[in-house]
């Protein structure tokens, strides 16, 4: 009987464990900013992206949005996918220009503190890369994504 409750005290310990550990919610001050940052926003999916970083999930218009928050309520970044017709003449024309042979397999849109900046994934047979392009066409960045990036 004594082996039963301990049993029976072990499974019930790890079972509030487990539903605690996996409920991610975000403290109240990344929940104040996001409410101060998107105020007509009511259903948010959180989830802790690292250590000090949290990624709320949204939608906005229709449109799914996730927005990243640090532990203190700092707001970082929010991105959303776009169509390839929301795409600005000079980000179009850079990718023409650079990336003429690749397909664009998605194109989102990062707002951060430094401004707007195009971001695209492209393929060309076996290669993917990474794209990062200013609101002037400037690439910031291209990196080839590795095989276990995918998602």
């Amino acid at each position: 009987m004594k082996l039963l409750k301990i049993v029976l005290g072990t499974f019930l310990v790890f079972t509030v464990f487990a539903f605690t550990a996996t409920e991610n919610k975000a403290p109240q001050k990344v929940k104040d900013a996001f409410s101060k940052k998107f105020p007509t926003v009511k259903k948010v999916k959180w989830e802790k992206e690292n250590v000090t970083k949290w990624e709320a999930e949204f939608k906005m218009d229709k449109v799914k949005y996730s927005a990243n928050f640090l532990e203190d309520g700092t707001w970082k970044e929010t991105e959303h996918e776009i169509d390839e017709k929301e795409i600005p003449e000079k980000v179009k024309s850079a990718i023409m220009t650079n990336f003429l042979d690749y397909i664009m397999e998605e194109a989102e849109i990062s707002e951060t503190q430094n401004g707007i900046v195009y971001e695209f994934e492209m393929e060309k047979g076996e290669i993917e890369i990474e794209v990062a392009i200013d609101v002037n066409g400037k690439i910031l960045s291209q990196e080839l994504k590795k095989e276990n990036d995918k998602d």
